[in-house]
């Protein structure tokens, strides 16, 4: 198996609460993030959202499809969305979010290790392919999430826009 430690940086030119409702709303991350074909929801999960699971099927740029469940372990509003892992790669993904003078640092943590044997000789063949796969997706995702909160301007009050709630954890 290969173990592979992401670390990915985005600047988004929105407030806080508006890039953790989008993060969270991940049911609907398909209409904007380019490369994830499904996303399905197995477990509610508590009002906070700990518990919560969810299938993810991506499409890779290279062809191949992982499929996952992400269990929510860790909430911490609007600065923190931390889950597990489990399937065609395992550990834990963060979302953290910090607020800026012109909008949100979000900083994504990705610490997985494969799990099906074709993927630990991919990615010992393949390593840099496997990593420019991730990093262009990830490039893909933040340009997605631009597009998809400049739907939702700024009210003339200076108060965030209107994206529509979270439907609940």
């Amino acid at each position: 198996m290969a173990s592979f430690d992401f670390d990915t940086t985005w600047h988004i030119e929105a407030p806080i609460g508006e890039v953790f409702d989008a993060l969270t709303d991940s049911l609907h991350w398909p209409d904007w993030w380019p490369g994830l074909v499904d996303v399905q929801p197995l477990v509610a999960g508590n009002k906070y959202g700990i518990g919560r699971t969810q299938r993810f099927v991506w499409k890779s740029r290279l062809g191949y499809r992982l499929r996952f469940d992400i269990r929510i372990t860790r909430v911490c509003e609007p600065c923190l969305i931390e889950g597990m892992a489990s399937g065609d790669v395992a550990g834990v993904g963060s979302w953290q979010l910090h607020e800026e003078k012109s909008g949100t640092r979000v900083r994504y943590i990705w610490r997985v290790r494969t799990v099906r044997p074709w993927m630990g000789l991919l990615a010992r063949v393949a390593r840099p392919l496997v990593v420019w796969n991730h990093q262009a997706m990830m490039r893909e995702g933040h340009a997605g999430l631009v597009r998809h909160l400049a739907r939702f301007p700024p009210h003339p009050d200076g108060e965030g826009g209107s994206l529509p709630s979270r439907e609940g954890w």
